[in-house]
């Protein structure tokens, strides 16, 4: 096979445990999601690492619609690295296509995004593996389909790997959205526009530790716990994709 590969499409469904509003069509009894999955089911992913041939490591990650793209660079020389210690710098980037929305150019706030990519893998990279030198992450929406941060996130980890940087683990993120009295995880941009409040996780697997957590709209207690329990039960599930998808391109190499 030539190339880096991936897995093949992977459905992953764990166990139950601030855009405008719109009405919900459909009574909350009888509500079906837009995409008739399951309230506790997730797209079905698909991940490939060596999606550019130009960047020391890379990863194209397929959830439903949302398409994402992300390489990395480096470490090499940085100034600032430099002034700051001895432990590397990360750089984190996001940004969307014109064409990534149906309103062409109306993506989310890309600074925002690049701040929360950042803080997501900022515990997860041995930063004292490559001192005085930095990392640059850069991730590309090419289709906005829902849950665009947690797709960004997974897939910006797999590069990470990709381009041989330390990592004390892979990282894995799932969001779950409120709406009225349902969670549904990995929710898309329809169910998105109309949740009651939402929630995401980043979390790395192996070590059961999250790296980062967001909260949006009113919670109670309870229903956090029920919505994280969720979302760490999915990013578990993801994280065994993902290291799935690595294994495949070790196997390919050898052949």
């Amino acid at each position: 096979m030539a190339g880096k590969s991936g897995s093949t499409p992977t459905t992953y469904s764990p166990s139950p445990a601030t855009r405008k509003k719109k009405r919900i069509p459909i009574a909350d009894a009888d509500w079906v999601r837009p995409d008739n999955r399951g309230f506790y089911q997730c797209r079905p992913a698909y991940l490939r690492t060596g999606a550019v041939s130009t960047a020391a490591g890379s990863a194209y990650a397929e959830f439903g619609n949302t398409k994402v793209i992300v390489s990395v660079f480096g470490p090499r020389e940085s100034k600032k690295a430099m002034m700051y210690s001895d432990t590397g710098r990360l750089n984190c980037n996001v940004s969307y296509t014109s064409f990534a929305t149906p309103n062409r150019g109306q993506g989310s706030d890309n600074k925002e995004l690049s701040s929360m990519l950042h803080r997501a893998l900022e515990g997860v990279i041995i930063l004292e593996s490559f001192p005085k030198t930095c990392v640059d992450v850069f991730a590309l929406v090419l289709e906005s389909g829902g849950s665009d941060l947690p797709v960004v996130i997974s897939c910006a980890s797999l590069a990470l790997a990709d381009a041989g940087i330390l990592l004390y683990d892979l990282v894995a993120s799932v969001s779950v959205s409120c709406i009225g009295k349902n969670f549904v995880i990995d929710p898309i941009s329809e169910e998105e526009s109309y949740q009651d409040g939402s929630l995401m996780i980043t979390c790395m697997p192996s070590r059961n530790e999250v790296t980062q957590l967001i909260v949006s709209g009113g919670w109670s207690t309870p229903k956090i716990n029920e919505a994280m329990e969720l979302c760490l039960g999915a990013c578990s599930k993801l994280g065994e994709v993902m290291r799935s998808c690595l294994k495949d391109v070790v196997t390919d190499l050898k052949e």
